[in-house]
C-alpha cells in the first residue's frame, strides 16, 4: 500500500486525518444494532409474550438464560474464529447471522421455537464485541482505544435506548412479530456500508500516511497487518495471568449489565405499576445517562495517558473510579419509595459506571496481548462473563418468584442490587492481584 499523500496544512505539523473514526462509527452503528435486536424480548415480555407462552419469571430466566449460555459457547469460538478470516469477513458473517436469528424469533409457536431463535441469535451476536475490539486495536494507538472503546461502546445504550421508543408503538401497531423482523432487517443495511468501506489500514487506499503511522506509533507493538492468521493455542492463553485478571473482571461484572438490559422494564414495571408505552421514558434516562459514562471512561484514562501518565496506571485508576460509583445502587429500592426517579437515577450512574468500566476493562486486552490474539482472548472473556450472566438469569429467576410468592418481591430486589453494587470493587481487586502491571504478553 502507497501511503504517500501529502496531509500537511502548511504548518510544520502535519495533519493526521480522521478516516479511523469512520471505521469507528461503523464498529459504533454495529453495536447499537446488536443491542436494539437483543433488548426486544425485554419490552414484549410482560404485554405480549407472557400471554402468549404462558412464561413466569423462571420461565423468563431461562430463555434468557439460553441466549446468555449461547453467547458464552458463541464467545469462544467466535473470538478465534474473527482471529483466523479476518476482521472484516469475521464481522459481516456474524452481523448476517444473528439478523436472520432476531428476524425468525417472530416465527416462534412454542417456547422452545422461542429458545432455539434465542439461541442462535446469543452464538452469532458473540462476534460483536471480538470483531470490534479487534477493530479498535487495528485502527487506533494506545492512547486513544479506550475514548475509542468507550465511543462504539455507548451503541450499547442507544440501542437500550431506541428499543423502549420503538419496540412497544411496533407491537401496538404492527403486532409484536413485527417488532422482531422490523429490528432485524436494520442490520442488513449496515452490512452494505461495511463491505464498501472497511479494511485492515495497510489495505485502505483511502488512509494518509500520516495517519497511518500515527496509529502505529506504539513503539511496544510491532506492525501486524498481512491479515493472516497466527495460531495460539488455548493452553498458551490459559497459561498467562493477564488472560485470567480480564476473565475474571468479566465474570464478575457482565451479570449486573445483564441484569440491568433485561431486567429493568421488569423491576420498573412490577414496582411502579407504569404501563408498557410508559416505560420508554425511564428506561431512555437510564441509557441516556449510560451513554455519557461510556464516553467518559473511556476518555478518562485516554486523557491520563496524554498527562504523561504510564498505560498500566491510567487505566487502573480509572477502573478504580468507576469500581467505586455502583456503590449507591444498594439504595435504589429505598430512595424509590420517596420517587421512581430516584431510582431510576441511582440504577443510571450505576449503568453509566458499568460502561465506563467495561470500555477501560475491554482496553486492557489490547494494551496486553498482540493484535492477533486480541479476538480470541476477548472471546475467552466473553464466554466466562456469558456463563456467569446465565447463572445470574436463572438466579434472579427463581429468587424473585421465590419472594414474589412471600408478598416481599421488594426483598428480592434489594438482594440483586446488592450484589450489583459491590461487585466491582472485588473484580477490581482480583484484577490487581492477577495482573498487577498489566506486563504485554509475547507469544
Amino acid at each position: 500500500m502507497e501511503h504517500s499523500r501529502d496531509n500537511s496544512n502548511g504548518k510544520n505539523q502535519p495533519r493526521i486525518g480522521k478516516y479511523r473514526w469512520i471505521i469507528l462509527s461503523l464498529v459504533f452503528f454495529a453495536t447499537t444494532i446488536n443491542y436494539l435486536d437483543r433488548q426486544v424480548i425485554s419490552l414484549l415480555k410482560d404485554d405480549y409474550l407472557q400471554p402468549v407462552f404462558g412464561w413466569t419469571e423462571s420461565d423468563y430466566g431461562l430463555v434468557v438464560g439460553v441466549f446468555q449460555l449461547s453467547y458464552a459457547v458463541g464467545m469462544l469460538c467466535v473470538g478465534r474464529f474473527v482471529d483466523k478470516i479476518g476482521t472484516k469477513l469475521g464481522y459481516a458473517i456474524s452481523l448476517t447471522v444473528w439478523s436472520l436469528a432476531a428476524i425468525g424469533h417472530a416465527f416462534a409457536r412454542r417456547t422452545i421455537d422461542f429458545a432455539v431463535a434465542r439461541g442462535l441469535l446469543g452464538v452469532s451476536e458473540a462476534g460483536n464485541f471480538p470483531a470490534a475490539v479487534k477493530s479498535v486495536a487495528e485502527w487506533f494507538p494506545k492512547k486513544e482505544r479506550a475514548l475509542a472503546t468507550g465511543i462504539f461502546n455507548s451503541g450499547t445504550n442507544i440501542g437500550a435506548i431506541l428499543a423502549p421508543l420503538t419496540v412497544p408503538l411496533m407491537a401496538v401497531s404492527w403486532g409484536w412479530q413485527w417488532a422482531f423482523i422490523v429490528t432485524g432487517a436494520i442490520g442488513f443495511i449496515w452490512l452494505i456500508f461495511w463491505m464498501l468501506i472497511y479494511e485492515i489500514p495497510s489495505n485502505q487506499k483511502r488512509l494518509s500516511k500520516e495517519e497511518f503511522d500515527y496509529i502505529h506509533s506504539d513503539k511496544d507493538e510491532v506492525i501486524e497487518e498481512t491479515g493472516e492468521s497466527r495460531k495460539v493455542s488455548w493452553l498458551t492463553v490459559l497459561g498467562k495471568r493477564q488472560a485470567w485478571a480480564f476473565a475474571v473482571g468479566k465474570f464478575i461484572t457482565d451479570p449486573v449489565w445483564w441484569f440491568y438490559l433485561f431486567w429493568l422494564p421488569s423491576f420498573l414495571y412490577s414496582q411502579y405499576g407504569i404501563s408498557k408505552t410508559g416505560l420508554a421514558l425511564p428506561i431512555a434516562l437510564v441509557f441516556c445517562i449510560t451513554t455519557v459514562g461510556s464516553i467518559f471512561g473511556g476518555w478518562l484514562s485516554g486523557y491520563f495517558i496524554k498527562k504523561g501518565w504510564v498505560v498500566n496506571k491510567a487505566r487502573r485508576v480509572s477502573m478504580l473510579v468507576f469500581a467505586l460509583l455502583p456503590l449507591p445502587v444498594v439504595f435504589a429500592q429505598a430512595l424509590g419509595q420517596y420517587s421512581m426517579w430516584f431510582a431510576v437515577l441511582i440504577v443510571g450512574i450505576a449503568a453509566a459506571a458499568h460502561q465506563a468500566w467495561g470500555a477501560n476493562l475491554m482496553t486492557t486486552v489490547s494494551d496486553m496481548f498482540p493484535k492477533h490474539a486480541v479476538a480470541s482472548v476477548m472471546g475467552l472473556g466473553g464466554m466466562v462473563g456469558g456463563i456467569s450472566g446465565f447463572l445470574m438469569s436463572q438466579g434472579v429467576g427463581w429468587l424473585l418468584d421465590y419472594y414474589r410468592n412471600n408478598n416481599s418481591i421488594e426483598t428480592g430486589y434489594y438482594v440483586i442490587f446488592l450484589l450489583c453494587g459491590t461487585a466491582y470493587i472485588i473484580a477490581w481487586t482480583l484484577f490487581n492481584i492477577l495482573a498487577p502491571k498489566m506486563k504485554r504478553v509475547e507469544f
